[in-house]
């Protein structure tokens, strides 16, 4: 037998012997891993040397560099809620100013960039502010701010339809969608953006899917449907209408303050102003708390 045959035949049983041992080693003190141990003997046993070299440096890398204990010190294993306080980003805020002014930059790259911003919110929040650009001075500002404006009051036609087409053909779940579509058409009602006989039309529809929720099941009108269906009734100057749903509101909800705001904010338009200083003084004897803008609204009539 050659020299080389012999230094082969003692590599790989050298090679064996280091596979059998670590096996044995494996299997007596770690039998939670015997699959991995397994896999690695047969690796080392099909790569002579490079395999038992490469694990045996991976060991002692791993010895080296990553076996010092973590420090928990800071760690905290609790489930209690923790309030993160994130600081506010005061540079970007200080830029910011409302879109009813910033109508009047002159700078017309910083306008769109600003239209830009308005746009990838909830716009239907912001309608009314998108519809003062359409005065802009730069007409591709103009321009954007119409596409944007059509598209969404489009979306906000095709929905109002489409909802109330279901409620009125009786669907099973017509007070839900009844409920839900309240709350979204005085959204986008309030904010003004349709031509005066459009408005119309919508509060009309919302006057009737109120009477809908009120005639089947008025416990599930709130304060705040009661408030919104007289305010934009109102806006269209339908006094009696108005004051149809301030008198069930006063029933319902009677020491709430969008009772008493109603009532005062219709008087005041109607120029009724005997009734106006009956609400006053009610709403003086009751507990509730007035805010600042009912306030202004009785000084101003004052």
């Amino acid at each position: 037998m050659s020299r080389e045959m012999i230094a082969l035949t003692a590599v790989l049983g050298v090679n064996l012997l280091i596979v059998v041992l670590y096996l044995v080693w494996n299997y007596t003190r770690k039998k939670g891993r015997r699959k991995g141990c397994l896999l690695r003997a047969g690796v080392m046993l099909l790569c002579p040397v490079a395999g038992p070299v490469f694990f045996l440096l991976s060991n002692l890398f791993f010895v080296f560099f990553f076996s010092e204990p973590v420090d928990l010190e800071d760690v905290i294993f609790s489930k209690e809620r923790v309030r993160t306080f994130v600081h506010a980003e005061e540079e970007r805020e200080r830029n910011m100013v409302p879109l009813e002014e910033a109508i009047e930059i002159t700078d017309k790259e910083e306008l769109r960039n600003l239209m830009f911003n308005v746009v990838r919110g909830d716009i239907r929040k912001s309608l009314s502010s998108i519809a003062l650009a359409l005065n802009s001075e730069d007409s591709e500002t103009a321009h954007y701010a119409a596409s944007v404006l059509q598209d969404a009051l489009n979306d906000f036609r095709f929905h109002v339809q489409k909802q109330y087409k279901a409620i009125l053909e009786g669907d099973e779940n017509r007070l839900v969608y009844a409920e839900m579509l309240v709350d979204y058409m005085n959204e986008v009602l309030e904010q003004r953006v349709f031509t005066d006989m459009e408005q119309k039309s919508f509060v009309d529809i919302l006057n009737q899917v109120c009477e809908i929720i009120y005639k089947e099941k008025r416990e599930q009108m709130t304060s705040a449907m009661y408030e919104a269906v007289s305010l934009r009734l109102l806006e269209i100057q339908d006094y009696d209408g108005c004051a149809k749903w301030c008198e069930r509101a006063e029933y319902q909800y009677p020491n709430t303050l969008a009772t008493y705001t109603c009532q005062l904010k219709l008087y005041f338009s109607s120029g009724q102003k005997r009734k106006f200083f009956a609400v006053v003084e009610e709403l003086k004897k009751s507990p509730v708390v007035i805010d600042s803008e009912t306030l202004e609204l009785i000084r101003v009539f004052s």
